[in-house]
């Protein structure tokens, strides 16, 4: 998958997919009439791929000790992801990013007094992509051991994707319109008709949600990337 690729991201899933508006032929005592019915697919799958990012700090008055302090700490977080079986080139580091910091002085009557220079924060992101899900899941979770190196590390949930969402959406769609399809039947076999050729058919929204969520269907379509385990929710 390519880096990108930012958005519908899932592990364990299930999915609410393209639902089919299929409008179906019916003809009784000579006399034609349409029917419109909603068709749903829906297949549980497993996520391939996981992005994880994490960030450090160091503060300091000195703007190069910081610094200094900093490579300190990209060298154990490195250390310790090699260590893991995270390979190098997996583990990109992003710009580091400067703030000075200031504290605002007022009087005991309230009025502003100018600030004071508290020294500066330099901070360093992470992130690493993988199709190791489980081991990056795992040191996503431990890699808060760092503190007690001294290293101000904070980790973010994972990311859930699945490099094979065009394959599944296509049989989504052929499974929701035969879900149509046999709805339209069951239609025409109750009112005593049959069931001609299919006029039109429309692909509605894909649906991601969470397992055991309160996440529904939505008009743009709903994409979880924070659970692991996902599902469509009822309807």
């Amino acid at each position: 998958m390519k880096k990108h690729l930012t958005a519908i991201i899932f592990a364990l899933a299930i999915v609410i997919a393209a639902a089919i508006l299929g409008n179906a032929v019916i003809n009784r005592n000579k006399k034609s009439g349409t029917v419109d019915v909603t068709g749903l697919g829906q297949k549980n799958f497993t996520s391939d791929l996981v992005v994880w990012e994490g960030n450090f700090s160091r503060e300091n008055m000195d703007i190069k000790t910081a610094y200094a302090d900093l490579e300190k700490d990209r060298k154990a977080v490195t250390d310790y992801l090699v260590s893991k079986g995270i390979p190098k080139e997996q583990i990109i580091f992003k710009a580091v990013y400067t703030n000075p910091m200031y504290q605002q002085n007022y009087s005991s009557s309230g009025n502003y007094m100018g600030q004071t220079f508290l020294g500066y924060e330099l901070n360093q992101s992470i992130q690493i992509e993988s199709r190791e899900v489980e081991k990056v899941e795992q040191i996503s979770r431990e890699i808060t051991e760092l503190l007690l190196q001294g290293v101000k590390f904070y980790s973010q949930a994972p990311r859930y994707y699945y490099t094979e969402l065009e394959s599944l959406k296509i049989e989504m769609i052929s499974r929701a319109t035969e879900d149509a399809r046999i709805r339209a039947e069951k239609i025409a076999e109750n009112s005593g008709s049959r069931l001609g050729k299919l006029i039109s058919a429309n692909m509605g929204i894909f649906q991601i949600t969470g397992q055991n969520s309160n996440e529904d269907y939505s008009w743009g379509g709903t994409f979880n990337t924070s659970s692991k385990e996902k599902q469509p929710p009822s309807r």
